[in-house]
């Protein structure tokens, strides 16, 4: 007997759903927000605009809940990081700039980017959104990385959100530059992220422990 068609089942609502985000997200990250329509969006996946309103109410709820479902699919979880540590600090902090510079420049990182540079002017929660989902993430785990390896028995503790954060900064110039177009080409990932590690932990001035040298 086939079964009586009605409202879809939970597991077909939520593929539904799951489908009409991703088809959202492709729309509004290849036309932007303005140029994207819920006709087109509905249209491409054989649903009705109703459909789409009785979900996400507006064009621009539907926009912040696909942003939303991206960034959270971008982002690895904080066990990922964990997992690179090491005993050596300098080889735990490479391992996770590494994993960083890969998540920031990868090309979902970049289109993130881009549109969140473009759209939050007029919605400012989605710049929000993608700093309390993406860099806070990492700044907390790069604080009590921080705290643990390097600063555990030393007082006074110096700011340890200031350092994370000009850590990140480090890290995050490439991806903003292929996402403003100012940059073609991905850097040299472990070129980079080896310069970049070195820097943020000895700083650019010569070695002074061994004294002035005689000319």
């Amino acid at each position: 007997m086939a079964r009586r068609r009605g409202r879809p089942r939970r597991e077909e609502a939520e593929q539904i759903d799951r489908d009409l985000l991703s088809h959202a997200l492709e729309h509004f990250l290849d036309k932007g927000f303005e140029a994207t329509t819920v006709d087109a969006i509905a249209g491409s996946l054989g649903i009705s605009k109703r459909t789409v309103y009785k979900r996400y109410g507006d064009k621009e709820e539907l926009f912040k809940a696909a942003l939303r479902g991206a960034i959270e699919e971008w982002l690895a979880p904080l066990e990922t990081l964990l997992e690179l540590e090491s005993d050596d600090f300098e080889e735990t902090l490479i391992n996770v700039a590494r994993h960083i510079v890969t998540t920031l420049n990868s090309p979902a990182g970049v289109r993130l980017i881009r549109i969140t540079n473009t759209e939050s002017y007029r919605m400012p929660e989605i710049g929000s959104l993608l700093y309390f989902r993406g860099h806070q993430v990492w700044s907390r785990y790069l604080v009590d990385l921080f705290a643990r390896k390097i600063f555990a028995d030393v007082s006074p503790v110096p700011d340890l959100e200031d350092l994370a954060g000009a850590f990140l900064n480090l890290l995050s110039s490439p991806a903003r530059l292929i996402a403003w177009g100012l940059q073609a080409d991905q850097p040299d990932l472990e070129e980079f992220v080896r310069t970049r590690v070195g820097l943020f932990l000895h700083g650019v001035l010569p070695d002074q422990t061994t004294g002035p040298t005689n000319p």
